[in-house]
């Protein structure tokens, strides 16, 4: 399938994309940077290097301040952590950068690798997201299964996430996957694979998991040399614990409780996005997501200017914000 042509395969929403989009409007709008490619990796790195040097500064504070000041850099971290999976995810689609080269390998182990993510890997399943969105078929159907559910039930969710035990089975799906008992997969559903002799599965999870080891041990040596080596189990707390719990409502937001249909523009919703939801569950445009289905190869840095184009052509409504969002996805139970 060619990652550029993604949306081309909802005749409902090509259409609709073709109807209200000239050709130099969606040539524009598909242009691919390089520049902006490079920057988007430094900001994220730039904001990890922050977290870190607000970690380190907090450590050295009285108890009082240093409590919050650490959980603010882990929170922030997490935040930088999805950043890396949304970049991942923007050479998934080939529009990080105008090279194939750039978005499949350069991004893979500056973005997806330090994060446990296979680029590749996640390619394949992510195309299937995308033809097949919102029917028994989506590879990430299992994200959003059961919803709405109760205000209860959403909460005993976010306190698995804020606990760490989301984050824990998250690590130990990764680990099954890696050996290769486990299909792979960025949602929650569980595949297991034919048994193979024990020599087989552990040159697998060697095979599969020493990119992402190598790229977390350059992480660890830049630390070292900064003269903070102990600063990476922030890494490894952020990653357990808001991490997940951020993948968890940014999934929750884009297509959680939308309609059961075939349109991409009625199976997916935009979410509007403040400060603050881009500083931890929304990084680079991200909350833009009906635009990103209705037109797959669209950049990042452009998904607001096609949200601005479909506003004024009236295809999509004013989105709600998160926390509107959450409300819906919890309403199971309520009375109206």
């Amino acid at each position: 399938m060619d990652n550029r042509r993604v949306y081309q395969n909802n005749a409902v929403t090509r259409k609709k994309v073709a109807a209200v989009l000239s050709p130099e409007e969606r040539r524009q709008l598909t242009r691919r940077s390089d520049l902006w490619g490079a920057a988007s990796i430094l900001l994220a790195w730039g904001g990890i290097a922050a977290s870190f040097a607000l970690v380190g500064w907090g450590l050295g504070q009285p108890v009082w301040l240093m409590v919050p000041v650490v959980v603010l850099g882990v929170a922030l971290l997490g935040g930088r952590q999805l950043a890396l999976a949304i970049l991942t995810h923007e050479g998934t689609h080939n529009t990080l950068f105008r090279s194939r080269w750039a978005n499949s390998t350069l991004t893979d182990w500056l973005c997806g690798r330090p994060i446990g993510l296979d680029l590749a890997r996640y390619r394949t399943h992510h195309f299937i997201h995308h033809s097949k969105t919102g029917t028994a078929e989506d590879s990430d159907i299992s994200l959003i299964q059961g919803l709405p559910t109760t205000r209860a039930s959403l909460a005993r969710k976010f306190l698995r996430d804020l606990s760490g035990l989301t984050g824990l089975k998250f690590l130990l799906g990764r680990l099954l996957m890696d050996m290769e008992l486990m299909k792979w997969t960025v949602a929650t559903e569980v595949t297991w694979l034919p048994r193979r002799c024990r020599a087989a599965h552990l040159w697998a999870l060697v095979r599969n998991s020493t990119p992402a080891v190598l790229a977390n041990g350059g992480l660890l040596a830049a630390l070292w040399l900064a003269g903070q080596p102990g600063l990476y189990l922030a890494w490894v707390a952020a990653y357990l614990i808001p991490y997940p719990l951020f993948i968890r409502i940014r999934a929750l937001a884009e297509h959680a409780g939308t309609e059961a249909t075939t349109d991409m523009f009625r199976n997916t919703r935009t979410t509007r996005a403040g400060w603050l939801a881009r500083l931890f569950f929304a990084p680079f445009r991200v909350n833009y997501h009906i635009e990103h289905h209705a037109m797959a190869a669209v950049p990042w840095y452009r998904l607001k200017a096609l949200h601005a184009l479909l506003r004024q052509r009236q295809m999509v409504a004013e989105p709600p914000g998160y926390w509107q969002v959450m409300r819906l996805v919890s309403s199971a139970g309520q009375t109206r």
